[in-house]
């Protein structure tokens, strides 16, 4: 939701990313940067007029008539009907977040398990993780490679146990991920069965005030719940499963419950005068303020974990024989380096947020990379960026231009992320 972190701050486990398709990606992000200041941009306007755009073929959670109920302005995000923002303005459903306690919808994520005596012996097959490595009821951040070692997709990969390992993957690369996995598992000579939880449904609850809501709502001592953590646990009278992870930077939980009791669980937690309601444009703006990565744009087929800061998400056992698709290239590049590198920027004048595929130029202009996600920092007020340039402009403080829209810009390169994170650690 999976679904999620580029920094190494996040070191075993790892914010949940929002894990979107790219053509859904690219139109969603231009929203959220025009919107960030305002809620009148002209797209969220013509969905209001037209009560939400025709959204007939679109697949919809389980809460769609309660977003709309709330006020939630619905876009096309990744062929779901989902909010990208509700009667606040982006800005301050950001700041919200940051200092209150907001509720995702993270439904249209894909949350499934590997269970059987060889799950995780399959999921490392398919991912740089080290699932064999980790406790039971802990997460990692990982990825799954193709051949050439660039990045399918980005998940969380959590050991529940031995023989069942829950794994949330994005909605916009869900019916390739699929593909994938029983592609493998076909060939797969041992025990170990792929399952869909259709019958669940998924929301984050995030920001500092998040504990302290959800605690109300269970008896389970949620202070000895870590980051990266999972437990069983009955919330609000429902049969949950809680990871405490998250993808804004902020502490909170991720919580899995079955579809029917969906509703009255949303309904207590919104009940709580901490709690607001956020969409899709507000996470953007989080992860990115929290360095996060985003697939389809910070990550793609043709970017290795290297190549994009994420080396450290390939356990330690796992370089021993680098035993996934493509380990003998990620391999090389760890021996040899990369000649690109993934880093944030923050700019030192105003102008349009940088976009996808904006250009960055060496201050004699000469092009040397392009911007990958950029958008208006709610929090630092000003506009921040990630990007690809050359290992020798990837120190930080390091001045280079970004040209949006034919103007250049002057930015610095900045360590990520761009503000603290919460996250809760022994």
């Amino acid at each position: 939701m999976a679904t999620r972190q580029c920094s190494k701050r996040l070191s075993s486990a790892m914010m949940m990313r929002s894990r979107f398709n790219t053509a859904s990606l690219e139109s969603t992000s231009s929203i959220v940067g025009t919107i960030g200041r305002t809620s009148n941009h002209p797209l969220v306007g013509s969905q209001q007029k037209r009560h939400y755009a025709d959204d007939s073929n679109l697949k919809k959670t389980v809460l769609y008539d309660f977003h709309v109920k709330h006020g939630g302005k619905m876009v096309e995000f990744a062929g779901f009907s989902m909010p990208i923002q509700y009667k606040d303005s982006i800005m301050e459903a950001t700041q919200h977040c940051r200092t209150k306690a907001s509720l995702f919808d993270v439904s249209h994520m894909l949350g499934s398990s590997f269970k059987g005596k060889d799950a995780v012996k399959f999921v490392e097959s398919i991912t740089v993780a080290d699932v064999k490595g980790l406790a039971d009821g802990t997460g990692t951040l990982s990825v799954v490679t193709n051949d050439d070692g660039g990045i399918i997709d980005d998940t969380v990969v959590t050991k529940v146990n031995d023989e069942w390992i829950y794994v949330v993957l994005n909605a916009g690369c869900a019916d390739k991920d699929k593909a994938h996995i029983n592609k493998h598992l076909a060939k797969f000579d041992g025990d170990c069965k792929f399952i869909e939880h259709s019958d669940r449904s998924l929301f984050a609850l995030q920001g500092p005030k998040a504990m302290e809501t959800l605690q109300k709502l269970t008896d389970a001592d949620l202070s000895k719940l870590y980051f990266g953590m999972f437990k069983e646990m009955t919330v609000s009278g429902q049969p949950c499963w809680v990871t405490r992870t998250g993808y804004t930077g902020e502490d909170g939980f991720e919580i899995s419950v079955p579809v029917p009791g969906t509703l009255k669980l949303v309904e207590d937690l919104v009940g709580d005068a901490n709690v607001r309601l956020c969409g899709l444009g507000a996470r953007d703006s989080l992860r990115l303020e929290a360095g996060l990565c985003l697939y389809g744009n910070d990550l793609s087929e043709e970017t290795t974990p290297p190549e994009a800061g994420l080396t450290w998400t390939i356990g330690k056992a796992r370089r021993d024989t680098f035993s996934f698709p493509g380990g003998e290239r990620i391999r090389k590049q760890i021996e040899e380096g990369v000649p690109q590198r993934r880093v944030g920027f923050e700019f030192l004048e105003k102008g349009a947020p940088a976009r996808q595929h904006s250009k960055i130029l060496d201050m004699d202009g000469k092009e040397v990379g392009e911007i990958s996600s950029g958008g208006f920092s709610p929090v630092l007020g000003k506009n921040i960026a990630m990007g690809y340039v050359p290992k020798a402009l990837a120190k930080a403080g390091t001045e280079v231009q970004v040209e949006t829209r034919g103007k250049k810009t002057k930015a610095v390169v900045k360590k990520m992320p761009f503000v603290n994170t919460t996250y809760y650690k022994p």
